[in-house]
């Protein structure tokens, strides 16, 4: 009898080729495989929204308003193998996006898309199209893209007026948290006027709307929504330890985008001015809460709040209190002659201007009006 014999190694050469060849076959496969389109949900008849509660039908009337104005955003990034010297592409951060008009703008997160070598974005129907950068805006943590699709498959938001938004307002969300797309939250508005900070380390957001409802990694630059289906904001961070949602959201409110994407659809960019302050809202005015050394407010003898220091002796030791003295703090009234009461107007006024400009601002000080004039640089 004649016998055939195999090399030693011949089992895991094998194994290796057969190993190799099906992630080949997976890999074609899955570039193959368009991705599922969704089929349009017929309109939900009068007689089925009454058999809900009053609560379950403005939640299921704000989705159907609203849920075709949400897109998925999809990035590609390369990342280099320092061992081997080699690029690769990988999918990078997935996000949400929100359908601006008709003429294809799409509104999401710069951190998001940031360091993106390709984006795509995926409507509502399922269609996919690859994405131009129009404009970003770091700081607000604002980017405006651009595709080229059809009228037809655009569904424009509408955009509210978040400088009258209350504490304990009911909010939805929608985004696509992990990949689910298009799914929606609700919650309530938790606080107002946060400042968080974001992923360039210096910048911080400011007037940040704060919320508990659930929102997780990919809902970022998904829509914030009120009862009525209108935008609020523009949902961007969690605070969370782990990466998930922990029940404190924020979202950067619509006012800001209404003043900063259409700088960045003309201009691509936004070219702002600082004072180098930090404000909170009071019934007489902007107190200011801090004011950064150096800057400009600190250099024309703006105040902030007085540190405290008491020094007593008990028993032999020297003990130290320090507190603070908020009502030290100067109390900002207007600026160049136009009262400002919230924090959206002043840093509105302020953004308009470039640095180098010189303002005329109008403090309450010890029971007296002073004007300081300030001569603003860039953040």
């Amino acid at each position: 009898m004649h016998n055939t014999s195999f090399p030693r190694n011949f089992p895991l050469v094998f194994i290796f080729l057969v190993t190799i060849f099906a992630i080949g076959i997976g890999f074609c496969l899955s570039q193959s495989r368009p991705r599922q389109t969704v089929e349009e949900a017929a309109p939900i008849s009068p007689e089925r929204l009454k058999e809900l509660s009053p609560e379950e039908r403005v939640n299921v009337q704000v989705y159907e308003k609203c849920n075709r104005s949400v897109a998925n955003i999809d990035t590609k990034s390369l990342q280099r193998n320092p061992f081997f010297g080699t690029t690769t592409e990988i999918e990078a951060d997935r996000g949400s996006g929100i359908v601006l008009d008709k003429k294809g703008h799409i509104l999401t997160n710069f951190h998001v898309i940031e360091g993106a070598r390709e984006v795509n974005v995926t409507l509502s129907n399922g269609k996919s199209y690859s994405a131009e950068m129009v404009g970003i805006d770091p700081p607000t943590d604002i980017a405006v893209l651009k595709i080229d699709a059809s009228e037809s498959e655009l569904f424009p938001v509408e955009m509210a007026d978040s400088s009258q938004l209350l504490v304990g307002q009911k909010v939805y969300a929608i985004g696509n948290p992990f990949g689910l797309e298009r799914t929606l939250t609700s919650g309530i508005i938790s606080s107002l006027n946060r400042t968080i900070g974001n992923r360039n380390r210096n910048r911080l957001v400011k007037q940040a709307i704060q919320i508990d409802a659930a929102i997780n990694p990919g809902n970022s630059g998904g829509p914030l929504l009120d009862s009525r289906g209108r935008v609020i904001g523009m949902n961007t961070a969690i605070a969370s330890r782990v990466g998930e949602n922990s029940g404190v959201g924020f979202a950067i409110p619509a006012n800001t985008i209404q003043r900063i994407v259409p700088v960045l659809i003309k201009d691509g960019k936004v070219t702002r001015a600082d004072m180098g302050i930090l404000v909170y809202e009071t019934e007489k005015g902007l107190q200011i809460r801090e004011v950064k050394p150096g800057g400009p407010a600190d250099q024309a003898g703006l105040q902030g709040p007085k540190e405290i220091e008491r020094r007593s002796a008990r028993g032999g030791f020297s003990i130290i209190q320090r507190s603070v003295d908020t009502s030290a703090a100067d109390i900002i009234i207007t600026v160049d002659d136009k009262p400002v009461k919230t924090a959206e107007e002043f840093f509105t006024i302020i953004e308009e201007h470039k640095a180098g400009d010189r303002i005329m601002v109008s403090v309450l000080r010890d029971g007296k009006t002073v004007k300081v004039p300030v001569v603003l640089e860039n953040p």
